[in-house]
């Protein structure tokens, strides 16, 4: 049918499969975080909680002094590949995970930290060092 109603109900049904696919609980949310440092022998480590989708993962965190490492922990940790996020994500010195970071660090200090998801989405956030 060239120029009659399918192409305005196909328009439609895309419009409205897109609308759905943004709105399902699946969808992507844009990453967020609340987090500080704290300092201990040889670096810190991060504490606080990091928002981001469902279905995603932390696989990385950056700062000025190079690549944190991504921990497991129970009752020894152990490096990992990547961290599950599950909607959120808790972190601390007794967490099951953790993201420790080399270097020196003193309080009052600020950082800037870049955060990256299996996604492929990426969060800057500058965290204060307590």
């Amino acid at each position: 049918m060239r120029g009659g109603r399918w192409p305005l109900l196909t328009r439609a049904a895309l419009l409205t499969g897109a609308a759905l696919l943004a709105l399902s609980p699946g969808a992507a949310a844009a990453p967020s975080a609340r987090l500080e440092l704290r300092p201990g022998p040889g670096g810190a480590v991060l504490w606080g909680q990091v928002q981001a989708g469902r279905d995603t993962a932390l696989t990385g965190v950056w700062s000025g002094v190079g690549r944190a490492r991504l921990l497991a922990c129970q009752p020894r940790c152990l490096g990992v590949s990547a961290v599950p996020v599950r909607g959120a994500l808790l972190l601390s010195g007794q967490s099951h995970y953790r993201v420790a970071l080399g270097g020196e660090y003193r309080s009052g200090q600020s950082v800037m930290l870049a955060l990256r998801f299996r996604d492929g989405a990426v969060l800057n956030v500058r965290v204060p060092v307590r």
